[in-house]
């Protein structure tokens, strides 16, 4: 490891933060009644994006779900955030940082929205936030959105927010049907965006 390298660990990293509409929280043990709900409303519009979509989890499933990302985010191997409406309390979607390089600080942010949330600005406003967390409390130097370049309203948040388009790798993953699919790689740079 590099001489700048700190174990993640030790890191105190923030579990809760708000932008105007959201908290932003790390999962919490009790969240998969919550996450399960949002997840069968939405199934539809999730299953031709997610990989994780193809089956309709349980509430138990998707409470273990919750309680491993609880670990992980604990762990600092993926930090995964719950976007909450403030007003409500309802369970919006999710998001947060993933594929993460503690040593470059490089961070992928990824997210998906309920649909009865859908449309309204609030994946933008979450991505927005965590983007500035991102920088400020984890000096990131890059920050990627990678998305399937059939995916157009996840590409639009990307261009919305500023993230430059820096190239399609062509036939580089598996779709979810099994096609293989282009992906859209979008990043802000330390220094050059920020």
């Amino acid at each position: 490891m590099g001489a700048n390298y700190i174990d993640p660990i030790l890191l105190s990293i923030p579990e809760c933060f708000e932008s105007e509409r959201l908290l932003l929280r790390a999962p919490l043990w009790g969240d998969g009644k919550a996450l399960y709900e949002a997840v069968t409303e939405s199934i539809e519009q999730l299953r031709p994006w997610m990989p994780w979509a193809e089956h309709l989890p349980t509430v138990d499933e998707s409470e273990s779900n919750v309680r491993r990302a609880r670990l992980n985010f604990l762990e600092r191997k993926d930090l995964r955030l719950h976007l909450i409406h403030k007003e409500t309390g309802r369970f919006v979607g999710c998001s947060g940082l993933h594929r993460m390089n503690w040593q470059s600080r490089k961070f992928e942010i990824g997210y998906w929205v309920s649909t009865s949330f859908s449309q309204q600005g609030y994946i933008t406003e979450a991505v927005s936030a965590i983007t500035e967390y991102a920088k400020t409390e984890l000096q990131a130097a890059r920050i990627e959105i990678r998305c399937d370049a059939r995916n157009l309203r996840s590409a639009r948040v990307a261009e919305r927010l500023g993230f430059t388009l820096e190239g399609v790798l062509r036939s580089d993953a598996c779709a979810v049907d099994g096609s293989l699919r282009d992906t859209m790689v979008f990043a802000k740079v330390r220094g050059a965006e920020y």
